[in-house]
């Protein structure tokens, strides 16, 4: 049964990162972590279960979140310099598809309105907004410092292309200074945010696999022993095994997937998100993609073993009840991480928890 969200459709980002988190998040009831039992990326934690960029605004969301027993949240992805949120409306409830959002069905336009149901698909349109960086390493190094044994707390960003004269080399350099900044403030696992329109030649810069490995091993060279994770879409299957073939031995891990994008419109057929064209478009999350999280730790794996590669793998994508996280586990993920499913449901790590002690 769905609860209140975490986070309050009906206030703006703005709204969102000042007052919240809410509901379930903002009861300061403290679930207890156990022993460390895991491993993922040389790091012990205590149970393989974590929230993925988005839902954490800030310090107070991850905070809350390991307090209720998420054991690896992520900080929402941020910037090297301040970008605004888009404008509100930014989250929305899916109403107008039943069962999977195939790639075919997300070229038609998805429905959507302030109205949430089981099984709970949403659409997200943030644009990553970000805060200057004095404001989010402070967060950070005091999350960091928030943990307990057996949590992590990890970190998106995504580099920008901030001056339309920039090249190549001013690219790469946001992301490595980024990286930089990241690392700086404490945060032991980095993951950058290959998934989000931006810089790519096929807009989604995780499809474009020679630009993904310049930035790759720039960040490395610049970060050394820290853990990399990439964050993916969804990827055909011969576009995947090229990039794990070129960067699987660079990059520590692959988070995936984020969303599917699709046409979102309003019950009259209208516009559904406020800002032209490049709003006509928006991410798919929760139950509806589920199919194709799953599909993607599973090709992950495969190639892990037939490449006879290293990397985790973060399975993510809607896992809304405790038996979607089996599903991922069976499929080969090291770590399965809730976005959707967490911000209706703040206890559903402890449900996880419950039903698979065993992890």
């Amino acid at each position: 049964m769905l609860q209140a969200p975490i986070f309050d459709p009906l206030k703006t980002y703005y709204e969102n990162w000042e007052e919240g988190p809410f509901a379930g998040f903002a009861d300061g009831e403290l679930l207890p972590e156990k022993e460390p039992r895991f491993e993922f990326l040389n790091q012990k934690i205590s149970y393989p279960i974590g929230i993925p960029a988005g839902p954490l605004l800030n310090g107070k969301f991850v905070k809350a979140a390991l307090d209720k027993g998420w054991t690896v949240p992520v900080h929402k992805t941020v910037r090297t310099r301040v970008r605004e949120s888009n404008e509100w409306p930014n989250v929305l409830g899916i109403v107008g598809i039943e069962g999977d959002l195939t790639l075919a069905r997300a070229q038609e336009p998805i429905v959507v309105a302030q109205e949430y149901k089981e099984p709970l698909s949403i659409t997200n349109s943030f644009g990553n907004p970000s805060y200057e960086p004095s404001v989010w390493q402070k967060d950070l190094k005091e999350c960091v410092a928030y943990a307990k044994k057996g949590q992590l707390v990890m970190c998106s960003l995504e580099g920008t292309k901030w001056e339309a004269e920039w090249g190549t080399e001013e690219y790469v350099n946001d992301w490595v200074s980024g990286m930089k900044m990241l690392k700086d403030a404490g945060v032991k696992v980095v993951e950058a945010n290959f998934s989000c329109p931006n810089e790519g030649v096929a807009s989604l810069l995780c499809f474009d696999t020679p630009k993904v490995k310049i930035i790759t091993t720039a960040i490395k060279e610049k970060i050394g022993d820290t853990p990399l994770v990439i964050k993916l879409a969804y990827f055909k299957e011969d576009a995947l095994r090229e990039l794990v073939k070129e960067v699987g031995n660079i990059v520590d891990g692959f988070s995936a997937i984020n969303t599917i994008a699709a046409p979102v419109v309003n019950p009259d057929g209208t516009q559904a998100l406020p800002g032209g064209e490049k709003r006509i478009k928006s991410g798919i999350c929760g139950h509806a993609i589920k199919w194709a999280g799953l599909d993607m730790t599973r090709r992950l794996a495969e190639l892990r073993k037939e490449l006879g590669m290293k990397y985790g793998i973060i399975g993510v994508g809607g896992v809304t009840i405790p038996s979607d996280y089996k599903e991922y586990r069976d499929a080969g993920a090291d770590l399965v991480m809730s976005a959707t499913g967490a911000m209706w449901n703040p206890y559903l790590a402890r449900d996880i928890k419950t039903a698979y002690p065993d992890g």
